[in-house]
Order: structure tokens, then C-alpha cells, then sequence
């Protein structure tokens, strides 16, 4: 009777065992920009195998009394990494994890948090996206193009509390500051701001180094975020893609230029009724077209702005 329970325990953790995802093994850099904040910076450009999805950033503050997390990347395993990271700064628990958006590089890796009894926040016009089509597109695309890091395993996880707005919060004597922002690159856009670090953590607001992506954004409502981020005026900066910046004003300029030009050229289109198919090829993006991300994302967040500057013309 013991050998065959012995049996049974053995293959149930060689299921289990089969069952988790590989670990992920991409480097993952690690850099302090305060004397209480880090953040881990992804790859540029889009997510591959190559990557192992690896191509946003997630940061985390460390207070007296446990750990903020700000967005767990693209895959679980990706988040057990973050975790690794986190263990090597501090043994204090992770107390909360804040979700930036739900796109799917930035809280594929809430599951291996929660598991850890962290409490999720996110906005509530996140609620839409869980469930929605368009996610399970998504899924199935990371599938294809992460497995085995995103598998059968993988559990979109909603917030335990969901904000109805700007929400502050003190933990270990820190004060924290999420300030919804949205809709600007998704409606539930939320930057995380320490003031008395200088340090904001800006989710997909603003992308360096690569072309922004996006999607169906509200361009218009997105630059008038980006002035309210300024107007904060941080001493550190941290994108959702690309190096920490301290120099706000000026690494803003490629997300905001990009949005402002994108505008220009397929307003302009609009008004003057070219097909976008035209419109694409005579527009000149040689400013962009050598950036990363370019190829995978340059062409349709062209014609997803044609299409808004068509809705915008006709007051909708």
C-alpha cells in the first residue's frame, strides 16, 4: 500500500512537473533608480521566442513594511524571475502588485504573485478586457509565438480591487500615488508616482528606444497625458519600454513626437479623402522606420490613427 501511494505521488509530481512552464532564462537586468525603487528593463522590440517575451519593464519599491510591485511582465515565468529579483534586494513580502494596463507584456505574470498573497489593483475599465475578445486573440498569439513559457497553465487574473480613479496610499511610511491617466494608451492606463523618491513609474504612456505601440489608442487624450506626467516634473522617469530616464521632459519627446506626427500625416489624409492604402505609402517615415518594433507595429497604428481621425472629423 505505501509503494503504490509512494507510486502515485511520484507521477503526480511528474505531471505537475510537465505541467508548469519552463523557466525563463532571457538576462534580465537589474537597476536601482532611487534609494527605495528598481525596475527590470526589457528588450526592445516585440515579443519572440527569441525574447522569450521579455520586451517591457517592471519595477518594485521596497518599504519597512513589504513590497509595491509595479506591472509583472509578459509571461509567468518572466514573473518568477521578477521574483528572483526582488529576493535579491529584499526578503520583506510583496504585499501589492499595481497592474499599469492589461496588455498582455505587462500582467501575464499575475498569477505567480498572487500565489505569493500579493493584492492586485488595477483600474476597473480593466474589467472590459478580461474575457473579451480580443484577450483571448491575444492568448492564442502568445501561445504560438511564447510557448512553452505561456502554456494551458496560464490564468488571466482580474484585480482584487479595481480603482475608480486617482488613489493614494501609504505603506512603510512611503507615500504612494496612482493616478489614472486613461484613456490615453488603453483606458485603464494608471502611472504610479513616489514623491518623495521623484520617481514615476509610467507604464505604456511612454516608450523609449522603440516605436510606440499604439493599437487603438485615444492619440489626442494620450498627448494630454503625457503633459499632466511633465507637469509632475520626476527626477526619474521609468517607461513600460526602454532605459529609465532622467531627463522627463526630453525622453518624452519620441512618444509624444511619433503620436503628434501620426496625427498630422493621417488627419491630413482624412481631411483631404486619400485611401489609407495611399495615404501609407506616401507618408515619409524614415525617422521611424529604422526604430525597433517598426515593422510589427508602424502600419497598424497608422491605420488605426486614420480610422480615429476619421471618427474625430465627424465629431464622434
Amino acid at each position: 500500500m505505501l509503494r503504490t501511494l509512494l507510486l502515485l505521488l511520484a507521477l503526480a509530481a511528474s505531471v505537475a512537473a510537465r505541467a508548469a512552464p519552463p523557466a525563463a532564462t532571457v538576462p534580465m537586468p537589474l537597476h536601482q533608480v532611487s534609494a527605495h525603487c528598481w525596475v527590470v528593463v526589457g528588450q526592445s522590440g516585440a515579443a519572440s521566442a527569441a525574447n522569450q517575451g521579455f520586451m517591457s519593464n517592471a519595477g518594485f519599491v521596497v518599504t519597512p513594511a513589504g513590497v509595491v510591485v509595479f506591472d509583472t511582465l509578459g509571461t509567468p515565468p518572466l514573473a518568477q524571475r521578477l521574483v528572483e529579483a526582488i529576493r535579491s534586494v529584499t526578503d520583506r513580502p510583496v504585499v501589492r502588485v499595481i497592474v499599469s494596463h492589461y496588455h498582455a507584456d505587462h500582467y501575464y505574470g499575475l498569477q505567480v504573485f498572487k500565489t505569493l498573497g500579493a493584492e492586485i489593483w488595477a483600474h476597473r475599465a480593466g474589467q472590459a478586457v478580461l474575457g473579451s475578445e480580443a484577450a483571448a486573440g491575444r492568448l492564442a498569439q502568445r501561445r504560438e509565438v511564447l510557448a512553452p513559457w505561456v502554456d494551458a497553465s496560464f490564468r488571466a487574473l482580474p484585480a482584487d480591487l479595481w480603482l475608480e480613479g486617482d488613489t493614494d496610499f501609504t505603506l512603510g511610511g512611503m507615500r504612494f500615488a496612482v493616478r489614472h491617466v486613461g484613456p490615453a494608451h488603453a483606458p485603464e492606463d494608471l502611472v504610479l508616482w513616489l514623491p518623495e523618491e521623484g520617481v514615476l513609474y509610467a507604464g505604456d504612456l511612454v516608450f523609449k528606444g522603440r516605436v510606440p505601440f499604439v493599437g487603438d489608442a485615444d492619440s489626442r487624450a494620450w498627448l494630454a497625458a503625457l503633459e499632466r506626467l511633465l507637469r509632475l516634473a520626476p527626477r526619474v522617469l521609468v517607461p513600460g519600454h526602454g532605459e529609465h530616464s532622467v531627463d522627463a521632459a526630453a525622453d518624452l519627446a519620441l512618444t509624444r513626437d511619433y503620436l503628434a506626427f501620426l496625427r498630422a500625416e493621417m488627419g491630413r489624409a482624412v481631411a483631404e479623402f486619400v485611401p489609407f492604402d495611399e495615404a501609407w505609402a506616401r507618408t515619409d517615415w524614415s525617422r521611424w522606420a529604422k526604430l525597433p518594433a517598426f515593422a510589427e507595429a508602424g502600419r497598424r497604428n497608422a491605420f488605426n490613427t486614420y480610422v480615429l481621425m476619421e471618427r474625430e472629423a465627424l465629431g464622434r
